[in-house]
């Protein structure tokens, strides 16, 4: 049993990575706490599903628009720096978030902004924080790492969105904010408690600017990144294939017809499949203690992958057999098997994004690294979002339950073919990495 835990070696033999896994996994917590908290918000002001929508627009286009900047600034300067001045930006943002709603300013037009500043400051905190994981630990510990880092974050979408539904409800917006000011606390001394993070070639002495000799920041250090990346088959293909299962079978959007058009129970039902498949990564990431000491890991995201789209047309097969009733009740067994469907589906997305992250972080030279953690972000921002879109478009044409095994059936052949098409990325060895 002790072997199919998760590894927690890396807690164990690094102090500052524990101490930045410790900060994190407290301030993630905020940080849901505050999106939910937003979120809620937006609606009592407007009254308008839309004006809460427009919020993920404020974030994405910051996030997409910044994320391969980001990540060149990584690679130029110190990113214990470039992490530490982005998480205190990160900071004074959840501060004025919370003054608004202290001061009671009521300004949907000034959450949007906050927003939107939030999102261009992560675009930047992330890309420095996964870029500094690898030179705190061995290359063979990055699978458990991020296994770590995968529980942590799935524990926040689970637990974070309730302290802060609760919060709001019981004391009001400010102090679930006034929360997430606290909580972030633990990021920003972990990350100023860390060494100096100098890229390789950075120039240590004589001018002691903390730049990197690679050139300046700009857009051409941006497209060296992406003509980088399109000669690394290896790296190139984790990007594909996560775009391939995001785009074509993302489900988030269908849980809300789900409970009030097929399954019955409304938001509560909603609610469940969302948690399920929460609770599938957490179980995937508590029990990966096996699977982050193999050593195929290329083999393992293209069979976590595969797995993933046949849960999502389970899921979606559900929804057919049960069809577009309109139930006055719950009909529990369709709820539960829907539910188990989903659990599956976030389980194996995690192992994917475990292996996926562990592939980028120690193929990828190290004068890379910011970068190609920059186009990490933007893929995994941007394909939800735009699976969404896919998704939705479909369950207008075919409905929800159709959408959903389509999409997961055409991800796992789409996945296949580029397999077949990349022939070096099956055959992956953890123990000499190749990007």
């Amino acid at each position: 049993m002790r072997h199919l835990l998760a590894d927690t070696t890396p807690l164990k033999v690094s102090p500052d990575y524990r101490r930045l896994w410790f900060g994190l996994s407290i301030s993630n917590i905020g940080t849901q706490v505050t999106i939910v908290a937003v979120g809620l918000q937006v609606y009592a002001l407007t009254g308008s599903t839309l004006a809460v929508g427009v919020l993920g627009l404020f974030s994405l286009v910051p996030l997409v628009a910044l994320g391969l900047y980001g990540g060149a600034l990584v690679d130029h300067y110190d990113r214990r720096k470039v992490s530490l001045i982005s998480s205190a930006v990160l900071w004074l943002v959840v501060a004025g978030i919370a003054a608004q709603a202290w001061l009671d300013l009521e300004s949907v037009e000034l959450l949007y902004g906050l927003v939107a500043v939030q999102s261009a400051a992560f675009a930047i905190n992330n890309p420095a924080r996964s870029a500094i994981i690898p030179r705190l630990l061995p290359k063979e510990l990055m699978p458990a790492a991020n296994a770590l880092a995968s529980l942590s974050m799935n524990v926040a979408l689970t637990g974070g969105p309730l302290i802060g539904a609760l919060l709001v409800a019981q004391l009001g917006y400010a102090w679930a904010y006034t929360l997430d000011m606290v909580l972030f606390l633990a990021a920003l001394w972990a990350v100023f408690r860390l060494p100096p993070v100098l890229p390789e070639g950075m120039d240590e002495g004589g001018s002691g600017n903390g730049r990197s000799r690679v050139g300046a920041v700009g857009l051409r250090s941006v497209l060296d990144g992406l003509r980088y990346l399109a000669t690394q088959p290896n790296v190139r293909t984790t990007f594909l294939v996560d775009i391939c299962a995001m785009v074509l079978s993302f489900p988030r959007v269908l849980w809300p017809a789900a409970g009030v058009i097929y399954l019955g129970g409304g938001e509560t039902t909603t609610g469940v499949l969302a948690a399920a498949f929460a609770v599938g990564g957490i179980l995937a990431s508590v029990f990966s203690g096996g699977l982050t000491r193999l050593r195929k890991q290329g083999q393992i995201i293209v069979w976590a992958i595969t797995a993933w789209g046949v849960s999502i047309a389970a899921f979606g097969l559900v929804l057919v057999l049960v069809g577009r009733g309109s139930p006055d009740g719950t009909i529990v067994w369709a709820v539960v098997a829907a539910g188990i469907a989903l659990a599956f589906a976030g389980g194996s997305d995690s192992i994917s994004s475990v292996f996926r992250q562990s592939i980028l972080q120690t193929a990828t030279p190290d004068h890379m690294r910011g970068r190609l953690q920059g186009v990490f972000i933007v893929v995994v921002a941007g394909g939800p979002r735009l699976g969404e879109m896919v998704l939705g478009a479909e369950a207008t044409w075919f409905g929800e339950g159709w959408a959903a095994v389509a999409g997961g059936l055409t991800c796992v052949v789409l996945l296949w073919l580029i397999v077949r098409l990349t022939p070096r990325f099956w055959r992956y060895d953890a123990r000499h990495p190749e990007p």
